[in-house]
């Protein structure tokens, strides 16, 4: 028999992977509810502690869902649930500016041109304008979605920080579910809490590109204009979230509805 793990949106499931939540339990604008143990958000995987395994394997997950570059897929390969399949889904075009800037802060002289004198905020912006554009991120997410909406088991999606790539991929699974805009902000901001992880290799990074701090802190939280971003390219380029939904994502109105039938009470 799996373990139940009995938690809140605010509690921590895994210690060993902070930013590991349910992304259940929200309110949608009708009055339904998000149904609880069917879809998690997180962090890197390859972070799990030895003790929390059976924590981590009872959770009754049958698949991961990796969105991570191919570079940090092979660094840090993931921890998979026991029982589960594993899936890497691209969302970003591994030479596209905002894929593997960890390789970036690598490069002292490289790092300061890209992230120094205010540049990583500028960096995030576009990392965000990306999520919702590039053709990548639109085949990566409408797997992402369609996966969710099939089921018929537990599955979890996760990037580095479990913020970004994770964050959007949260936030349009919310919106489709209907849940209201400003819930799905608060979902999003909930990542700052739970950094613990990427604050350790962000400062070892950061410490070796020769940058300060304050230079790549930008990067290393989320912020709500940073959201908002994503929404407002997303209205200039496709019209309003729906056509960016349809017309962008491509994702059938069957597939939306099978993923409310399912996700929601």
């Amino acid at each position: 028999m799996g373990i139940v793990a009995d938690v809140t949106n605010d509690g921590f499931i895994l210690s060993s992977a902070p930013n590991f939540r349910d992304l259940g339990g929200h309110r949608t604008a009708s009055g339904r509810t998000v149904r609880r143990g069917l879809v998690y958000r997180s962090d890197a995987l390859h972070t799990i502690a030895a003790e929390e395994l059976p924590v981590y394997n009872g959770l009754g997950i049958r698949q991961l869902v990796d969105l991570r570059t191919p570079h940090e897929r092979e660094t840090l390969p993931d921890i998979t649930p026991e029982g589960a399949e594993y899936a890497a889904v691209a969302v970003q075009n591994p030479e596209a500016a905002g894929a593997n800037f960890s390789l970036s802060l690598a490069d002292p002289e490289k790092a300061r041109s890209m992230f120094a004198d205010g540049a990583a905020e500028r960096f995030m912006h576009g990392v965000y304008r990306e999520l919702v554009t590039d053709a990548e991120a639109l085949t990566g997410y409408r797997d992402l979605v369609e996966r969710v909406a099939k089921g018929p088991t537990a599955l979890v999606f996760h990037c580095s920080a479990g913020k970004d790539r994770t964050g959007w991929g949260a936030a349009l699974i919310l919106g489709l579910l209907g849940v209201d805009r400003e819930t799905v902000v608060a979902d999003y901001l909930a990542s700052n809490e739970r950094q613990a992880n990427t604050d350790k290799w962000m400062s070892r990074l950061a410490a070796h590109s020769g940058l300060e701090w304050e230079e790549v802190a930008p990067m290393t939280r989320v912020r709500a204009e940073y959201l908002r971003m994503s929404f407002d390219h997303i209205d200039e380029v496709y019209g309003s979230f729906d056509d960016y939904v349809s017309d962008g994502l491509k994702l059938s109105d069957a597939v939306v509805e099978r993923l409310r039938e399912r996700m929601l009470d």
